[in-house]
């Protein structure tokens, strides 16, 4: 199967080829914490980025963020309805947008000082990717591969609805196009470091705090593509556990708003 194709498959199967899901996506998802992009600033050496180019883009969450952090912006996502929400939610005029795969990016050899990969890199085919991270980052440039962990901390209760609810659905995939699943994110930094491509790879954590009630806990639940294939293709609430979690996050915050906090993984490599 060829790169192209495999990619193909995942915007299908991810869900988000559906044009309801974006929507749903921008306004539930975090974007970033300034920490992160400090971090990044910093690993790289560079106070104002000329360039940053964020792989996998979706709706802009990831690519807005550094709208006023650097001269130029570029988020690259082969999925059309991802895409024009992007566009739609993008004010700056230094930031834009090209319908690419994160391994043909067309962009110019050694021009990007940031990388980068928000909750993206799993589905994307690590060895061709990173080797075209490679190729668009000048020398000394950083890639970042980075997530957040699931759920973000809020209530325990909560917390342990949200968890049962992704064992449901990492259980019950079978699409055979190997594992793309939260779990696949533990191997990044191993990918990072084996290829040769990068001088240093490492780990940094940072955290944000972020508010919110049950229903923008429900909102990130609905935010999961592969929840949203599962439900498409005749799976009850019940049987995977968005019901549950509804349940308790509703008897849990009932109508507050609270603070939360969202853990992040950086998976940093120098070229």
């Amino acid at each position: 199967m060829s790169v192209e194709h495999y990619s193909e498959q995942l915007i299908q199967k991810s869900g988000f080829a559906d044009a309801r899901f974006p929507a749903g996506y921008d306004a539930h998802r975090p974007s970033p914490p300034t920490a992160l992009l400090d971090l990044l600033c910093l690993e790289a050496q560079v106070e104002r980025p000329r360039l940053v180019v964020d792989l996998g883009s979706g709706t802009g969450l990831s690519t807005r963020a550094w709208a006023e952090r650097a001269d130029e912006v570029i988020g690259v996502e082969p999925s059309k309805t991802m895409r024009l929400r992007a566009e739609e939610a993008t004010e700056s005029t230094n930031v834009r947008y090209v319908p690419a795969y994160a391994d043909q990016t067309g962009l110019p050899d050694a021009t990007a000082d940031i990388v980068t990969c928000s909750q993206s890199f799993h589905w994307m085919e690590p060895a061709p990717t990173l080797a075209e991270v490679a190729r668009i980052l000048r020398p000394g440039g950083v890639f970042a591969a980075y997530d957040y962990d699931w759920p973000p901390v809020a209530h325990w209760e909560v917390e342990a609805a949200f968890e049962e609810l992704l064992v449901r659905v990492l259980n019950i995939r079978n699409d055979g196009l190997g594992d793309v699943s939260l779990a696949a994110m533990e191997g990044h930094l191993e990918r990072m470091g084996a290829g040769g491509l990068f001088r240093c790879a490492r780990e940094g954590l940072v955290h944000s705090r972020e508010t919110g009630g049950a229903e923008r806990i429900v909102g990130m639940a609905f935010s999961l593509g592969p929840l949203n294939v599962l439900l498409e293709g005749g799976m009850t609430e019940e049987e995977l556990g968005l019901a549950q979690l509804r349940e308790v996050a509703a008897k849990a915050l009932g109508d507050r708003e609270v603070e939360w906090f969202m853990c992040y993984r950086a998976r940093l490599g120098v070229k």
